[in-house]
């Protein structure tokens, strides 16, 4: 069936593939919080930050398989706001819907304008906001064409990172164990321990890290948004949640296994990417300039994921009611172009906050994205308790693919992601954060007031009284 941007019900294209959705929840994840922003990271917690990113890992192999669950059950676009409306209510899927839609388009925002920086260090006379208004263009037309050429673009700046990850572990095994050239002399396993210990500034080090960590492995639900578009579900999705989860432990302990091995942690420079400086003492010629061409491409992929998470959730709330009836259309490549635009339009502010806006309030932004993702790792754990209820019921079908440990597993990582969003209130600069979700969800309450409103007036019978609104 060809969809029209008149048919509404119409459904998405099922055109990804497994390495499509595999390289997709990659992409989006893996990106500047481990290419820049893992220095300062180990600057705060010395080899503690492993510690960190292994707990993290953990909390994020139990949300997805939460989530690889409920998508076996109901393999759907809006997957985990549409879970939370199923199974914790209307509001619940209301709010997930539009916190993770704005945490994507901020988090859009911070990439364009990334791109923007980074293209300056080969153009430096070029102003900031062309790049980041040219990838912007570029990105949002690709994902206006077909969910393919989407899949096949995040595809390949996807292996480009995993190329420089791999390239960084495999050279500097190499030298650990040949002790060859400039590093080897120096290099070993005991660096781990031999400068202050294994946790040179206690488990509290550890624990201011977790905000850092959590916010670099932003992006691996989006697995659960390809969940409309995958090409046979049932077996693709549990592949790509079990797949999804070991390499991206690989890829972040992996490399900062063998970066904190081959250069003591206290002399790796807290300003300085640790792969552009890894790389220039393994002699690898123009190393800052490879590594700022794999930044580009990250953030590019970044805001490229962002595009298309944004179209499919505001397709998803136009579909329930719950945003304008136009998201809930499709265009003639079964692309939610609607949503598409709505997004971009609101993403292309953030070419004009690269250089009108305080510094400040892109910082405000962000931190609210974040506090967007804990939510939703957080509404995907309770539904999943809520669907395993409605099994034991007999309500709904068992999936074939399930979480173990729950629901003492589920319990467990919401009580962990609570302490992360307490870790924010330690440090000034993700603090604003707990100052401003209050009123996002505020907002977010009234807009869901004013949509049931709506609702039910639109349902009402033609001279009818109204009810009061119900909670």
């Amino acid at each position: 069936m060809t969809a029209t941007p008149e048919q509404p019900g119409a459904d998405l294209a099922r055109g990804l593939r497994n390495r499509h959705i595999q390289l997709i929840a990659i992409g989006g994840t893996i990106g500047v919080g481990l290419f820049l922003g893992s220095a300062r990271a180990i600057h705060n917690a010395g080899p503690g930050l492993l510690l960190a990113y292994a707990v993290g890992g953990v909390s994020i192999f139990f949300i997805m398989r939460a989530l690889g669950e409920l998508l076996t059950y109901r393999p759907v676009a809006g997957s985990f706001a549409t879970y939370a409306e199923e199974f914790c209510g209307p509001f619940a899927g209301f709010v997930t819907g539009w916190s993770y839609w704005f945490c994507w388009v901020a988090t859009a925002m911070a990439e364009v304008t990334a791109i923007g920086i980074y293209v300056r260090f080969w153009a430096p006379d070029v102003p900031q906001w062309l790049p980041a208004l040219v990838a912007l263009a570029v990105l949002y037309g690709c994902n206006l064409v077909a969910v393919r050429l989407f899949g096949e673009m995040e595809f390949w700046f996807a292996l480009i990172k995993i190329i420089t990850i791999v390239a960084l572990i495999a050279a500097g095994l190499f030298v650990i164990l040949t002790h060859a050239g400039h590093l080897g002399s120096t290099a070993g396993f005991s660096n781990l321990w031999s400068h202050g210990g294994l946790l040179p500034f206690g488990v509290v080090g550890v624990l201011l890290t977790l905000q850092i960590v959590m916010f670099a492995y932003q992006g691996v639900e989006l697995i659960g948004v390809t969940a409309g578009e995958a090409q046979d579900p049932l077996r693709v999705l549990p592949r790509a949640t079990n797949g999804i989860i070991v390499r991206i432990l690989v890829f972040y302990l992996g490399a900062l296994l063998v970066i904190m091995t081959l250069v003591p942690w206290n002399s790796l420079p807290p300003d300085v990417s640790p792969f552009v400086y890894v790389f220039s003492q393994l002699g690898v010629a123009g190393a800052a300039a490879v590594i700022n061409f794999v930044v580009v491409t990250a953030a590019a992929s970044s805001c490229n994921s962002g595009i298309f998470s944004t179209g499919r959730m505001l397709w998803t709330l136009g579909q329930r009611g719950q945003a304008p009836r136009v998201f809930a259309t499709l265009n003639a490549r079964q692309v939610p172009a609607a949503g598409i635009h709505a997004s971009a339009l609101l993403m292309l502010v953030g070419v004009a906050l690269n250089y009108t806006a305080p510094k400040e309030v892109f910082t405000w932004v962000t931190s609210v994205a974040l506090i967007g993702t804990l939510w939703t790792w957080g509404i995907i754990l309770v539904a999943h308790n809520r669907y395993r209820a409605a099994v034991r019921a007999g309500r709904v079908p068992a999936a074939p693919f399930r979480m173990p440990g729950a629901p003492y597993a589920n319990w467990a990582v919401l009580a962990f992601l609570v302490l992360v969003t307490a870790m924010l209130a330690l440090d000034h600069d993700t603090r604003v954060a707990l100052y401003l979700a209050p009123a996002w969800f505020g907002l977010l309450a009234i807009g869901y007031r004013f949509t049931r409103a709506r609702r039910d007036s639109n349902s009402r019978p033609s001279g009818s009284k109204p009810d009061a609104l119900s909670n």
